[in-house]
């Protein structure tokens, strides 16, 4: 049983866009686009989609700065924090369950500072720059 985001890339994979419209063939791109444009209209709800709801996200220029309201009862010794370049992963929390927060940007995973007070994780991370030069590539005959 195929999903209706399945559906959704099949779709956009047929259809004959005018000269400027191929990037809505990605759908990284799309995702992207939604977000941002849920972030705008509705900033307590694009929270809830992206985090579950218990991750809020500001930015500066170079950070993406992450609160993370814990559950009343985690143990400080349990509490792990794992960080990849697109998402948190927090392990540690009450009845063995992890939570994974997906992140608005990319990050650099090994710059990031962290700080728990009142029960609320604040995390900051480096955001990782975009490679805006062009590499080229050998074309085969």
């Amino acid at each position: 049983m195929t999903s209706k985001w399945d559906d959704m890339e099949r779709w956009l994979e047929r259809q004959q866009f005018p000269k400027g419209f191929e990037l809505l063939r990605e759908p990284d791109w799309v995702e992207q686009y939604v977000r941002k444009m849920m972030t705008r209209a509705l900033p307590e709800a694009a929270g809830a989609i992206i985090g579950g709801g218990s991750a809020t996200f500001s930015e500066t220029r170079h950070f993406v700065h992450v609160k993370i309201k814990l559950p009343e009862g985690f143990e400080k010794e349990q509490l792990r924090l794992f960080v990849r370049e697109d998402r948190l992963r927090l392990d540690g929390l009450p009845n063995g369950k992890s939570e994974t927060i997906k992140l608005p940007k990319l990050v650099k995973p090994r710059v990031c500072k962290t700080l728990l007070k009142d029960n609320v994780l604040q995390v900051k991370l480096q955001k990782r720059p975009t490679n805006r030069n062009y590499h080229e590539a050998i074309v085969r005959w």
